[in-house]
């Protein structure tokens, strides 16, 4: 550990990203109650621009890279991290942790208008403010009357900026919500046939050195497996489709029955929402992986990869 026995926990400076770390800083002391645990706060790109869409200011690794390069300098002990933001390839030395139970993974509908009871009320042309082109493209494929304009920086600001009146409602990540009790801002819980949603979405990882042996004992404590195993299928779906930010891409998986069967549903779709691949599977979830890279394939088969060519200007 970091210094003096002391446990040093890498986050970014939001509220949403310092609940999330209080809450495994919290955690590790019920466990071990002895345990000297602080908390070090890291600005990261993503965090310092936010007048550019994320497409076009490099994706995924913008949320993580500078607490990686604070975890590798051994200045943080781990790092927690919303799973939505990590790279499906981690730095050479890093590795997750552990996968925390997974709060609701949907995306949150919330509107202005208290008189608008749901996504579907919204009058047409309305404005709809949100930073991801995974959400836009599925909004406009069920709505293509709708206005959408970029929504960037963290919860509070995008919530400010619906009550200022600049949007008619945002959409974002239920689990934030819930994490901050902010859940009577919901207007609606968007089903994954209108809004699928991100990769890892509502789950939390955290992120050691894999040759630290008594930081990886301590948080292993808390890997919650059934989650572990449904997002080990998305981000192999989304690792064999090779995608990031730039593309609008999908996946949620879950794992119910008895004896228990991993279903994961996925979709790649056009930046105007215009065209949507969607497919589902299921098998053993112990082959979680396996069957999210047979899901990409099978994706990439019935012509997601005539659309991943076209955004990434391959075609």
């Amino acid at each position: 550990m970091t210094g003096k026995g002391r446990l040093v926990i890498g986050t970014r400076g939001s509220r949403l990203a310092l609940w999330q770390a209080e809450w495994v800083m919290s955690e590790l002391k019920r466990l071990r109650p002895e345990l000297d645990v602080e908390l070090k706060t890291i600005r990261t790109t993503g965090d310092r621009i936010l007048d550019v869409p994320l497409a076009k200011v490099g994706g995924k690794g913008l949320f993580v890279k500078e607490i990686e390069e604070a975890l590798l300098r051994g200045e943080v002990d781990m790092a927690v991290h919303s799973m939505k933001d990590v790279p499906t390839r981690l730095p050479e030395g890093l590795h997750l942790g552990a996968v925390c139970r997974r709060e609701d993974p949907r995306d949150a509908f919330v509107a202005r208008d208290g008189e608008i009871r749901g996504f579907r009320e919204l009058p047409e042309g309305a404005v709809v403010g949100t930073s991801s082109l995974r959400r836009a493209s599925q909004l406009l494929n069920a709505r293509p009357d709708l206005r959408i304009v970029q929504l960037r920086g963290n919860l509070d600001t995008r919530l400010r900026r619906l009550d200022e009146g600049r949007f008619d409602a945002v959409v974002v990540a239920a689990a934030g919500l819930r994490r901050l009790g902010l859940a009577r801002r919901i207007t609606e819980l968007l089903p994954p046939d209108v809004s699928l949603p991100a990769i890892g979405q509502g789950a939390l990882g955290i992120e050691c050195r894999t040759d630290d042996d008594t930081v990886n004992a301590l948080v292993g404590a808390l890997e919650h497996h059934e989650t572990s195993l449904c997002v080990k299928a998305e981000r192999a779906f989304l690792r064999r489709l090779e995608g990031g930010c730039q593309v609008p891409i999908a996946a949620l998986a879950g794992i119910s029955g008895q004896p228990p069967r991993l279903l994961i549903q996925g979709l790649v779709g056009s930046l105007a929402g215009e065209r949507i691949i969607r497919g589902g599977l299921e098998g053993e979830p112990e082959e979680a992986e396996a069957i999210g890279v047979r899901l990409a394939e099978e994706l990439l088969s019935r012509g997601a990869g005539e659309i991943l060519d076209e955004i990434y200007g391959r075609a």
